[in-house]
This record gives C-alpha cells, structure tokens and sequence, in this order.
C-alpha cells in the first residue's frame, strides 16, 4: 500500500475515531470535542509525514543495493568469462602435452599397454592361484598398478615393473614346489580349524589325508565333502608323512576344476535313490532272484553228487537222493510186470521233477518283470519332468533333471537285474534237466533190464 493509498483512506479513519470518541463521551461540548478532533488531525499528519520519510529512506536504500548487485553480476560474468578462456588455454596446453607426451613415448606406449594387460592377466590368476593363501597383498598391489596405469594414466616406475616380474617369477617357482604351513580350513561338517596344509604347487592343497579346495571368492580353504578313490588318500598320506625323496601323489591338473565335478558327480547310492519306489522295488526283486539262483546251486550241485555217486552203487539204494528214491522203486517191485514197473518208474520221475524244478520259474517270471517296472518308472520320470515343464518352462534344465533322472535310472536297473537273472535262470534250469535227464535214463534202464529178465528167466 503506497502513500496516496493512505491519505485516501485518512477522512474515513478520522470520521470513524470521531464517532468512536463521540459514543464514548457523550457529555463533551463541541468545543472540546472541535478541539480533539484538530489535534487528531495534527498527530496523523505527522504520522504521514514520518511515514513518508521511512518510505523513501528504504526506497533509496534498494536502489542503492540494486546497483551494488548490478555491478557485482558485471564482476562475475567478467571473472567467469577469464575463467573460461583460461579453461580453454589449459585443455589445449593439456592437449598438446598429451600429443608430446606420446611422440616422446613412441615405442615405450606398447610396452606401458603390455605391462597393464599382464598385470590384469596376473591379477586374475594370482587371485584363483592356492598361492595366493600364503602371499594375499600382491593382489593389492596389482589392482593399483592396473588402475593407476588406466584410469590416472600414469606410467609405471622401475621398481613396480621389478615387482611385477618378482611375483610372475615367484608364482612359477612356487608351482614346483611342495610347501607346508598353517591356515584355517573348514571342515566337512562346518567347523573351522587351524591346521597344517601341504600345498602341492600350483595345483592341490590337502591336509589331515584329504584333499582341499581353495575358494577364491571368500578365501576360504574348505574340506571336499567327497574325497577320490582310497589309492589316490593313501598317496597324500605317504606325502604328508614323508621327509623328503620323491612321493607319487596323485594331483587335480586343472587347479581344482575337476574335483569340484567330483563334488557334484552323484555315488552309486545316490543314483539308486534317483530311481525311486520304482528302482527299490526293481533292486528287491533282483535280490530275491539272487538268493532263488544261490539256493538253487547249492541244492542241485548237492542233488548232482549224491546222484554221481548213487550211480556207483545202483544195488544199495540211498533214499537220500532221486536216483537212490527209483532204486527203491525198482528194487520195492521186483515181480512186477513192465507195464507197472514202467508206471511206477513214471510216477517216482514225476514226483522228483517239481523238487528239481523248484522255483525255478519264478526266476523267469522275475528276469520278464524287471524290464517292465524299469519302463514303468521311465514313464513316470517323463510324466514328472513334463511337469516341471508345464509349471516352470524349458529355461532351466535342471528342473527337468529330477524326472529324466528316474527314468534313466529306472530302465538301468530292470536292464541290471533281468539280464543276469535270464544267464542264471538258464544255468539254473539247464543243472535241473541235466538231473532229470540222468534219472530218466536210470529209469529207462532199469525197466529194459526187467523186460529182459522177464523175457529169458535164464538170466535172471
């Protein structure tokens, strides 16, 4: 609100302070109240005037600082363009200074880029390297090397170029060599211990009989939760063990690549367990045809003696036996016409022959079974892995290993029982005929002989 503004509103503001004062003392004569009413008025007018001043006080003041901010921008914009002119000498001094820089490097640029990509290259392998328990701070230092001849440009000293070449000569004679010391290794049951380790050059760490592995993205060095084949443990015993002379040990060439595949490779046990109720009931069965075969061979060899040597002593016969059972037959009915003997030699045949034969066919039905339940649990494994497919895609294979697993496994297993359980069946049938065969034969003889007898009693 300005100044007009106010002297405007003034005879509004003075009429309503004077009808004000009037309701307030009604008993004033007009001469008093002429008399408030002019000093009123003289008290607002100097007010004003105050007012006025203030006014244009301030008003000079703002210009004033408007000027200063004019002049001050003006400074500023002079500075900043310096400023920029200066920016454009230096990045055309730093410009041909780089430009001199590389005329004077000539051949050495080449040098410099090789000693960066084989201090990369270092870096890395050192990092993965079992050595790298023993000697961790080349890693720092190759990290600065690296970034310091990158990102900052700058050229290497002769002391770090002799470092480099230090730790690429150290690792190659470390490779060669077979070193003991402590460190902290993680057990297979998840405790960590201090113990000495051996480390084998390049390639192996082992302790305690076992071999190590050395993760690089923790530092840790941690116990295979499964080892190699006993030959390779005994070996790294007789390293451990040993003094000095030469030790044959077994060592991972690909620096632990090929025992962690070890690691991950499933045991016999666990390829069974992939089979399923399917491959446990297939086992089962292939177990029971192996107790029928070994009880089978051991009756029928038996049973194949004691005929051998009943043969030798037909006259004296031993009931203990099938050929010795006849005997008696033969011997029971001596008077007998051919046509009885011959039919009591039929029914004692007959009755040897289902104790011969015992169980003898559950091995045939066994050996046409197996096979079925191995594609009986081929087909539920592709039923479950397709599945997997249908809920969670083709993009993870591992997700369909599961059911294919179990039908691999499956069709292995009954293929592992009914092949050797057809070869023992066959042998297992063939002992039994070939018994059968012999007793036939007795039998036979015997009733020529009595048809003999009873045709020329002179023989007899």
């Amino acid at each position: 609100m300005n100044t007009l503004q106010l002297l405007s509103l003034l005879p509004t503001i003075i009429l309503t302070s004077i009808l004000s004062t009037a309701q307030a003392a009604e008993t004033l004569s007009l001469d008093d109240l002429l008399n408030q009413i002019s000093q009123g008025r003289i008290s607002d007018s100097i007010e004003n005037k105050q007012r006025e001043a203030r006014f244009i006080t301030e008003k000079n003041n703002q210009q004033k600082l408007l000027k200063e901010i004019k002049a001050r921008q003006k400074a500023l914009e002079k500075q900043s363009t310096e400023m920029e002119q200066q920016f454009d000498a230096k990045e055309a001094e730093i410009a041909r200074q780089t430009d001199l820089l590389k005329n004077r490097l000539g051949s050495l640029k080449e040098l410099f880029g090789v000693l960066q990509q084989s201090a990369g290259d270092a870096r890395g392998q050192f990092e993965n390297s079992v050595t790298q328990i023993q000697y961790p701070e080349r890693s720092q230092f190759l990290t600065e090397l690296v970034e310091k001849m990158g990102t900052s440009s700058k050229l290497a000293s002769i002391e770090d170029i002799e470092k480099l070449w230090f730790e690429l000569q150290r690792e190659m004679t470390e490779s060669g060599r077979v070193v003991k010391f402590n460190t902290e290794i993680t057990t297979a049951g998840g405790d960590r211990l201090k113990k000495q380790v051996t480390r084998i050059g390049v390639f192996n760490l082992v302790a305690d009989g076992k071999y190590l592995s050395y993760v690089a993205e923790t530092g840790r060095v941690i116990e295979l939760p499964r080892q190699p084949e006993s030959r390779f443990l005994e070996s790294i015993e007789q390293l451990e063990s040993g003094s000095g002379g030469i030790t044959p040990v077994g060592i991972d060439p690909s620096r632990g690549q090929i025992l962690s595949l070890l690691v991950q490779s499933p045991s016999l046990r666990e390829r069974i367990e992939q089979g399923g109720v399917v491959g446990y009931i297939i086992i089962g069965l292939g177990a029971l045809a192996l107790l029928i075969v070994v009880e089978r061979l051991l009756v029928l060899t038996v049973t194949g003696i004691q005929v051998r040597l009943q043969m030798r002593k037909v006259d004296i016969p031993n009931p203990g036996n099938p050929l010795g059972r006849i005997l008696a037959v033969y011997h029971d009915n001596p008077e007998t016409d051919v046509e009885t003997l011959e039919l009591k030699l039929g029914e004692a045949l007959l009755r040897e022959t289902p104790r011969l034969g015992r169980r003898v066919m559950l091995l045939k039905i066994i050996a046409a079974v197996a096979p079925l339940l191995g594609l009986l649990g081929t087909v539920t494994g592709m039923i479950i892995t397709f599945q997997a497919i249908t809920l969670f895609g083709t993009g993870d294979p591992k997700l369909m290993a599961g059911g294919i697993s179990q039908a691999l496994v499956t069709t292995v297993l009954g293929l592992c029982v009914a092949i050797p359980t057809v070869l023992l069946h066959t042998l297992v049938a063939s002992r039994s005929k070939n018994i059968m065969q012999v007793l036939e034969e007795q039998a036979s003889g015997m009733i020529a002989s009595h048809a003999e007898v009873n045709n020329n009693p002179s023989k007899a």
